[in-house]
């Protein structure tokens, strides 16, 4: 390539990483600006579906690298408030993929992946503590502004500009000026981590409750071989009425369980003990369900969006940080195609910023936690033989549809060939 200016990557969470790798692995030069001064690991746990997990071993990225941060899933469970199973499946290879699903700790993850890029593509390839604020089209590319932890304020020079600065992301307040604000439709969530004995398979995701207050419980890390205790990622959630706004002084924040844990006082089971878990957490987080209308489109010419700052969505379908794995990949396949233009991020927004958009309108209804819905529809959520209220098929059905929306069912994974072809580099 003549033209040595770089992608400018705005953001350094988990896309706008695994897109300054992928960038790396087929020769385009890329500059990644990150807000932050210093990335810690901070967070509680997400899911890495099996479509994700193929584009990191893709990268290089393998299963003795994500045993360090997280634990293969083996199995999806909906269980009534009652206590008894709406529906349960295996996971990752036990489902019958190549490759596994994935429970990790997220900032641990993030980690792995900046400390990955460092050592390939080296310290000048990444500068944190720089927000990009805003950018100005060019004729043959782009320019940002840029703030610097200091206040100095600096501009950037590139070819193209990858916007993956989340859901409060400056450009794309910039690209879609008049878009609506963060959506809040009245759940409130609890997150927090707690070390206690793995639950059913030993590393099972379980969604318990109903639609208006529920649990979800999985562990993050193997069982300690002398406490057999694991780290375990549960968020406890709740509807209210979103009427009045939200209450809270910042989006995100910490919370003690004294705040919230009388609304699952008698959620006691044999097998489980849910006000005990949440009062033994190390940490808890507090945060409104958001995300954003989805936009008719994710680029203005040179620039594009990536991540959140494309499809904020609800966590209901355990896959934000999948998605911005895969944009990531599609982005660096389009740049293969059609070198490093605004044509190639033409082509990303033809093939995700549809499809994907309807992902966040499905995960807003609820995504696969739909299930419960229909539970409560059919029988108010109280149960004694699950088959007669909905059959295993229609579950499965149910599932398969979300799956197959959300790209990651097992057959059209299986048969995938691979986003970017083993050894591809931009000419």
């Amino acid at each position: 390539m003549n033209d040595k200016r770089p992608v400018l990557i705005a953001g350094g969470g988990i896309g706008g990483l695994a897109l300054g790798l992928t960038l790396q692995q087929i020769g385009v030069p890329f500059l990644l600006l990150e807000a932050v001064r210093r990335l810690e690991p901070l967070g509680v746990g997400i899911n890495l579906q099996p479509n994700a997990v193929r584009e990191l071993f893709d990268l290089g990225i393998g299963a003795a690298a994500l045993d360090t941060v997280g634990i293969e899933a083996r199995e999806w469970a909906l269980v009534g408030k009652n206590g008894s199973d709406i529906h349960a499946e295996p996971r990752g290879r036990e489902a019958g993929y190549f490759w596994p699903q994935y429970a990790v700790h997220r900032g641990r993850l993030q980690r792995l992946l900046y400390e990955t890029l460092l050592a390939r593509a080296g310290p000048d390839a990444l500068r944190l503590g720089q927000r990009v604020t805003g950018y100005t089209v060019e004729n043959d590319g782009v320019s940002v502004s840029i703030e610097a932890a200091d206040g100095a304020r600096t501009q950037a020079e590139g070819r193209l500009l990858v916007g993956a600065d989340g859901i409060h992301s400056a450009i794309r307040a910039q690209m879609h000026a008049d878009q609506p604000p963060i959506h809040w439709g009245g759940a409130i969530m609890w997150r927090g981590t707690t070390q206690a004995r793995p639950l059913r398979t030993g590393s099972s995701f379980i969604g318990l409750g109903t639609m208006d207050q529920r649990m979800v419980i999985y562990p993050i890390t193997p069982p300690d071989p002398g406490t057999g205790l694991a780290m375990t990622n549960w968020i406890a959630e709740v509807t209210v009425d979103p009427g009045q706004g939200w209450h809270g002084t910042s989006w995100f924040g910490t919370a003690e369980a004294s705040d919230f844990v009388h609304h699952f006082a008698d959620w006691r089971y044999d097998w489980l003990d849910v006000t005990a878990l949440i009062e033994a957490a190390d940490v808890v987080y507090e945060n409104p369900m958001i995300d954003r209308d989805p936009v008719p489109t994710w680029v203005d010419g040179p620039v594009a969006l990536l991540g959140d700052a494309a499809h904020a969505m609800y966590p209901t379908g355990s896959n934000g940080a999948s998605q911005a794995i895969v944009d990531a990949r599609v982005l660096g396949a389009a740049l293969l195609r059609h070198g490093v233009s605004a044509a190639a991020l033409a082509a990303y927004d033809a093939q995700l910023c549809g499809p994907i958009s309807e992902v966040v309108l499905r995960n807003r209804g609820a995504g696969p936690f739909g299930l419960l819905g229909l539970v409560d529809d059919r029988c108010g959520g109280a149960f004694d033989d699950i088959d007669a209220v909905i059959p295993t098929e229609e579950r499965a059905a149910f599932l398969k549809g979300y799956k197959e929306a959300a790209g990651f069912d097992v057959a059209r994974v299986n048969a995938a060939a691979p986003t970017i072809p083993p050894g591809a580099r931009v000419s």
